[in-house]
């Protein structure tokens, strides 16, 4: 579907009333009447990110509470995948409370979550959601970054980039690997000739990040890529370094 994303219209009732409709499809006890009121009361005066977790915390209590049906419910309504590097906040903008709520109550469902996170990442994003499972699990969260980095879906790749970054914008800071980064940049390492540039970007911003927080490590990956002849390498090298 085609929406003209605006943060301040498309967080409210109308979002309650597209992803009820979603869900009514595939669990027809979804009660849309209530919880379309319910929105419509409580995120008057609301930010963004208020907007969305407040939808996400109302799905938790419209939607069966055992946390495997729940997801089985949500990754039926996903729809298609997208195919491009762009149009995750827009086409795809509502699944935003999807991924709210995966981040904040599937935390003891390893598996199930980030299974749901892959999914959610191929039509929007799962770089805010996975985070508290890289907090709550980190050896088992890298092993399967270190699979997404290998994937033939680019939006995968650029998740394992992104989905570690010490200083993603609008998420807490993550300080799991900043003192070693080494775990993470291996993960890198595995992404600096992608030529899509949606996933070279993350790279950058991710290598950019650690020169924040970890300038001595940050300086020993961008000296080894700087001598590079790959034109991807450079690219990301060039961007990391920008002023």
């Amino acid at each position: 579907m085609s929406t003209t994303y605006s943060i301040t219209e498309s967080f409210g009732e109308n979002l309650a009333i597209i992803l009820s409709d979603k869900i009514l499809e595939v669990y027809p006890k979804f009660d849309k009447k209530k919880i379309t009121k319910t929105i419509r009361e409580k995120c008057i005066g609301k930010t963004y990110t208020q907007r969305v977790e407040l939808l996400a915390d109302e799905l938790k209590i419209f939607l069966p509470q055992n946390y495997k049906i729940a997801i089985g419910i949500l990754s039926q309504i996903l729809g298609p995948e997208n195919e491009k590097e762009t149009g995750m906040f827009t086409n795809f903008y509502w699944l935003l409370p999807v991924g709210k709520f995966v981040e904040k109550y599937g935390l003891d469902d390893f598996e199930t979550s980030i299974k749901a996170i892959s999914e959610i990442t191929k039509r929007n994003t799962g770089e805010y959601a996975i985070r508290p499972y890289i907090k709550k699990y980190p050896k088992q969260s890298l092993a399967v970054m270190k699979k997404w980095a290998g994937s033939k879906n680019f939006h995968l790749r650029r998740l394992a980039s992104e989905g570690l970054r010490p200083k993603l914008p609008w998420a807490p800071k993550l300080e799991t690997f900043i003192e070693n980064p080494q775990p993470v940049f291996e993960i890198l390492e595995m992404l600096k000739e992608d030529e899509i540039k949606f996933v070279k970007k993350s790279v950058a911003n991710h290598i950019r990040d650690y020169s924040k927080v970890n300038k001595k490590e940050a300086d020993k990956i961008l000296k080894r890529w700087s001598k590079s002849k790959n034109e991807h390498t450079k690219w990301i090298v060039k961007h990391a370094t920008r002023k």
